[in-house]
């Protein structure tokens, strides 16, 4: 199987760009179970990437019940080092505005404990630091992207991560402002968090869709509405996908490469082999596995 170091977590139309070529579709299983779909490998800007449907072909799962773990041990195995997570997100400031683009830099998760949120649970703990949860080698990255094709770029921004699949009330909008809250979304906890896990640099492309149900002189948001400002985002989230692709240093060392070297808690002699081999992609490096 051929080493894929960069991966796009997204709607199962990314991997359609008309950029893409030479595409082979892998089905994949992991220690825990299957993906959302089917990966795809494709040739984009120069480079090999795997395109994970995050809610399955024709979005079909919800935001709670995703297989969060199996998406990204499988981008794991593969040899993912770096992923771009696109994510729609609602606006709770009023110049973050509906086709603009940021790259997230905090995360408050706001789900209630019902998604499964580590690899590490009994026979090998680990505590993983994600005091900064995002790559700052890929914000810029994007952020700089999306500039240049021609879009609107925040760099900064606190992302609330909600259950779903319903929609904030008006009042749990107004609380998420009154916290400092830039954004909203719902899939990237622990999505992230997992991701620092496995020693994956990650980045979210956050674009807005609508302005959640805060504002009181604009619609509250719909389905509809999400997916209408979607279609006219769509070009620009391409292009600065692209082009962030191509400017993405392969081999480059950011610290969530080494995230667990202060991580393991469990001493060597008293890990539990068999976890040790359901996690062996995750700790071959830290371990020194064969």
């Amino acid at each position: 199987m051929e080493s894929i170091r960069i991966a796009v977590i997204g709607g199962s139309g990314l991997y359609n760009m008309p950029a893409i070529t030479a595409v082979d579709t892998l089905e994949l299983d992991t220690a825990f179970g299957k993906p959302s779909g089917a990966i795809r490998i494709g040739s984009l800007s120069g480079k090999r990437v795997a395109f994970v449907p995050r809610h399955g072909e024709g979005h079909v799962l919800s935001p709670s019940t995703l297989p969060y773990r199996a998406n990204i041990l499988a981008l794991k195995s593969l040899g993912v080092r770096f992923i771009i997570a696109v994510n729609a997100v609602g606006s709770l400031r009023q110049d973050f505005a509906p086709g603009h683009i940021i790259t997230p830099d905090q995360i408050i998760d706001y789900t209630i404990h019902t998604r499964a949120r580590s690899f590490f649970e009994d026979g090998v703990v680990a505590h993983v630091s994600v005091a900064d949860p995002f790559s700052h080698y890929l914000r810029g990255l994007i952020g700089d992207a999306v500039e240049a094709v021609g879009g609107i770029a925040h760099r900064r921004g606190l992302i609330l991560v909600e259950d779903g699949p319903r929609f904030a009330t008006r009042a749990e909008s107004h609380l998420f402002r009154a916290w400092g809250c830039d954004l909203i979304g719902m899939t990237t906890a622990p999505e992230a968090f997992l991701a620092r896990e496995a020693e994956i640099a990650y980045a979210s492309l956050a674009h807005v869709t609508d302005y959640d149900s805060w504002h009181s002189d604009e619609e509250a948001v719909t389905s509809d509405m999400v997916i209408e400002t979607l279609s006219k985002n769509i070009q620009t989230v391409e292009a600065a996908l692209a082009l962030a692709i191509a400017r993405i240093d392969e081999d480059k060392i950011v610290p969530a490469h080494t995230a667990l070297d202060t991580a393991l808690a469990t001493s060597r002699e008293s890990m539990d082999a068999a976890t040790i081999n359901q996690l062996k992609p995750l700790l071959a490096r830290a371990l020194d596995l064969d």
